[in-house]
């Protein structure tokens, strides 16, 4: 008795990646147009895989140009631009055999994806650093030297320690292990791109929670920074605690 469609289409979504070639082996001799139309899903679910895994194994290059240094630390930060709450730097030691997929620039990957990351890069990383600036802190010192604070605080959370960092772009003062900056490092290196994730999903979740205490400025939806609805409340109710002054000066 030949197979429904149905029950054909509920198979393929049960098959995991490895069974897909299966699928196709056993499927690809039935005419039916809707069976094709499934194998044409599996084709290209296995193409979509493969192109993904390319593009990782490429985010790999100054990890295999560093592989003599043991524990590499991937080191990003989130948050220079906002009006509103803390920098927040992230540090990420991947283990040597990663095998996590669609890491990428955080802004590049949907709040959902970003989400999913989390949990697998907290799960698998070897070791996971957060710094925190807060905006008392900024004002007092400029973004750039809280930004450079973070990290180092960051850094100082790892354990192991690192023996080699990734950075994003910058080059940290006032720390001694050796350092590789990287212009767009988040959608370069796969450590800098973790700890991209890592950083953003903290301090979103962080501004979700200011949103319940201050809900006029909309900070669940905009993060602190500056969106029209951020502004016209700041211009209405005045500055937050967590408002950085050096910032707000000339819209209040």
């Amino acid at each position: 008795m030949e197979q429904k469609i149905s029950e054909i289409k509920n198979i393929l979504q049960a098959a995991d990646l490895n069974g897909l070639p299966d699928f196709i082996k056993m499927y690809e001799a039935d005419e039916r147009a809707g069976v094709q139309s499934l194998l044409l899903k599996a084709r290209k679910k296995m193409a979509d895989y493969e192109k993904e895994v390319a593009r990782t194994e490429k985010m790999k290059a100054f990890e295999k140009e560093y592989a003599s240094y043991y524990y590499i630390c991937g080191i990003d930060e989130v948050g220079r631009g906002p009006l509103a709450g803390p920098v927040v730097a992230g540090a990420v030691i991947l283990p040597k055999d990663c095998d996590i997929l669609y890491l990428n620039d955080s802004k590049q990957l949907s709040e959902k994806k970003r989400e999913e990351l989390y949990e697998v890069i907290m799960e698998k990383a070897v070791s996971v650093g957060l710094g925190y600036v807060s905006p008392e802190r900024i004002d007092e010192i400029n973004i750039l030297q809280a930004t450079f604070e973070a990290m180092r605080e960051a850094i100082s959370k790892l354990e192991p320690q690192p023996d080699l960092l990734l950075n994003d772009a910058v080059t940290i003062p006032k720390v001694t292990i050796k350092q590789v900056p990287i212009i767009k490092g988040d959608a370069k290196s796969i450590s800098i791109a973790a700890a991209s994730i890592v950083a953003k999903v903290t301090r979103d979740r962080l501004m979700v929670k200011y949103d319940s205490v201050f809900p006029e400025y909309g900070f669940a939806s905009n993060k602190g920074y500056g969106a029209a609805m951020h502004i016209e409340a700041l211009q209405k109710y005045g500055p937050t605690p967590i408002h950085r002054k050096s910032f707000i000066k000339n819209l209040i």
